[in-house]
Order: C-alpha cells, then sequence, then structure tokens
C-alpha cells in the first residue's frame, strides 16, 4: 500500500473515532491497542495489520468486513462481479462513502447521488470518446 493511501486510512480512522466520539485513550481501553501507534496509524506513519483492525472495528463502529475493505485486504467488489458492471457500479458505494452518506438528511443524500450519477456519465462519455 502506498503512503497516500496509508494516510487515507489514519485519516478515516480519526475522523471515525471523532465522530464517536472517542478519545485516544478511551479507544485505547476498548480495544487495547496503545494509544501511541493508534495515533502513529491515524496519521499515516504505520500501517494496521489485520489483527489491529479487528481489535479496533468494533468500538469505531465498523464492520470487520468493512474495515478490511477500507485497508485494502479485502476487495470491495462482490465476488464473481465484473467491475464494469453496471449493477455493481451505480448501485453499491463504498462502505465509508455510503457510512458517512448515510448520516445525511434524505435531500443531500439524493443530490450526492445524483452528482455521481451525472459524473459517471460524463466518466462514460469521456472514455468512450478516448476509445474512438
Amino acid at each position: 500500500m502506498n503512503n497516500e493511501s496509508r494516510k487515507n486510512l489514519g485519516v478515516i480512522l480519526k475522523q471515525q473515532r471523532l465522530r464517536m466520539p472517542l478519545t485516544l485513550r478511551e479507544l485505547t481501553n476498548l480495544s487495547t491497542v496503545s494509544s501511541s501507534h493508534l495515533g502513529r496509524i491515524e496519521r499515516g506513519e504505520r500501517f494496521p495489520s489485520a489483527s489491529i483492525l479487528r481489535k479496533i472495528a468494533k468500538p469505531l463502529g465498523f464492520e470487520e468486513g468493512e474495515l478490511f475493505t477500507l485497508a485494502g485486504y479485502l476487495s470491495a467488489q462482490p465476488p464473481g462481479m465484473a467491475e464494469s458492471s453496471p449493477v455493481y457500479s451505480s448501485r453499491q458505494l463504498e462502505p465509508y462513502v455510503a457510512r458517512v452518506l448515510a448520516e445525511e438528511p434524505v435531500e443531500v443524500q439524493r443530490a450526492v447521488l445524483g452528482l455521481l450519477s451525472i459524473l459517471k456519465s460524463i466518466a462514460g462519455n469521456i472514455a468512450k470518446g478516448k476509445s474512438q
């Protein structure tokens, strides 16, 4: 995993911890992972092992699979589903995005999904133009 992905995962974990709201010390008590290690993960200096992800998933309100997907240990794509499948790409969101979006009012959810649909259409048209 590259350094940028490490930082992104750390930012996601910190945002979720603050949203709960939990201090690093509280998360340490709930997960048995040291606060210094958690801080390094949040800053993108360390990347969590699967064992660490298991320990912090529940206290942060994640399903283990969701957190493993965010960390890149699992594919976000359902098995046997082609990457270009319109069913997958148009009906499912990345777990973190879905979680954050679910906290917004229905009007915001509809607006975001509408914008995503428009962006997907634009991206498809650009891809078609490049292949011609």
